[in-house]
């Protein structure tokens, strides 16, 4: 029986979350000697990108109907075309919101935020973060079935490619609970939630006139920007770069966290990155206990002085 995966786009287009979902649905499915189905809804992007990452197949689904985006009606169209039993999902806020729905309608298991690839296939058990990414734990499928989300930049996306065929499904699922008033886009160039590097600022920064510096530094470093809760709270950034409890959770390579205190609500949502950089100039900051990297000082003297010595690296 096949291993299916989620292969979610955003506007047409495959993100890394996709192809790393693609990957761990091939590992699984090699330690089950099967093959890997991918289903798409209403992609742009050609399913070669994601035979690229051990796709056997992709289950195009093409419905009018779901170009808005709907957790219910997405999740209906996945149980009607899906047979396996395991699913793999990554873990987005889109697709994160569909794997319970799914799950419910199949009667399967629900895992989220699996780190790695499963100890054992039967039953299901894999090592997964729990109480905001502060622990872990092993998690066993009870279900004849199971739907697991795997948790961004953690399994990585890797390429194993093969010569997958394509199968559209033409599907007119019920649209109707759902509308859309706003769509918020992030100001940076990179998806947050996918960046292998994130350069932070918080109230340290003084104003939004200020954040010249933090893009500077993001764009040497190749690197998003996102901010604390209290900057998106009175207006100097977007929302949409908000990491925290409230806010985005992220586990990137790099995090380097300027002028931020390091509040637990922050801390929830950062804390799986895997190397943590704080610049403050308070040396009491509780940030600094979280930290790999620490550096105590007025960031407008470290900031520009770091960029220039990257520079120079680079250069």
């Amino acid at each position: 029986m096949s291993v299916f995966v989620y292969a979610e786009n955003i506007n047409g287009t495959y993100k890394k979350a996709a192809f790393e979902a693609v990957s761990y649905a091939k590992a699984i499915a090699t330690q089950k000697g099967d093959s890997v189905t991918a289903v798409t809804i209403n992609p742009a992007d050609a399913s070669d990108l994601l035979y690229q990452y051990g796709a056997d197949k992709v289950l195009h689904i093409q419905d009018e109907g779901l170009k808005n985006f709907s957790a219910k009606a997405y999740a209906q169209a996945l149980n009607e075309v899906v047979d396996g039993d395991i699913i793999v999902f990554p873990h987005t806020t889109d697709a994160s919101s569909i794997a319970p729905m799914l799950a419910v309608e199949k009667g399967f298991s629900l895992i989220t935020n699996a780190l790695e690839a499963p100890s054992n296939i039967a039953p299901f058990e894999v090592k997964r973060k729990v109480f905001s990414g502060k622990g872990f734990m092993v998690a066993k499928a009870e279900a004849a079935g199971v739907v697991v989300t795997v948790s961004q930049n953690a399994f990585g996306a890797k390429e194993n490619a093969t010569s997958g065929t394509e199968e559209v499904k033409n599907l007119s699922v019920t649209n109707d609970d759902i509308k859309v008033v706003s769509q918020e886009q992030s100001s940076g160039k990179l998806d947050l939630k996918e960046a292998e590097i994130v350069v932070s600022a918080g109230r340290g920064m003084k104003g939004p006139e200020n954040w010249g510096m933090i893009e500077e530094l993001a764009n040497v470093l190749g690197a998003a920007t996102a901010c604390s809760k209290p900057v998106s709270d009175i207006g100097w950034r977007s929302h949409s770069e908000h990491v925290g409890q409230t806010g985005k959770a992220i586990a990137p390579n790099l995090y380097i966290a300027v002028g931020i205190s390091g509040a637990i609500q922050h801390l929830a949502g950062v804390n799986s990155s895997k190397t943590i950089v704080v610049i403050n100039n308070d040396a009491e900051a509780p940030f600094f206990k979280s930290a790999d990297y620490g550096v105590v000082g007025d960031a407008f003297q470290v900031i520009p002085a770091l960029t220039e010595k990257i520079k120079a690296l680079k250069g």
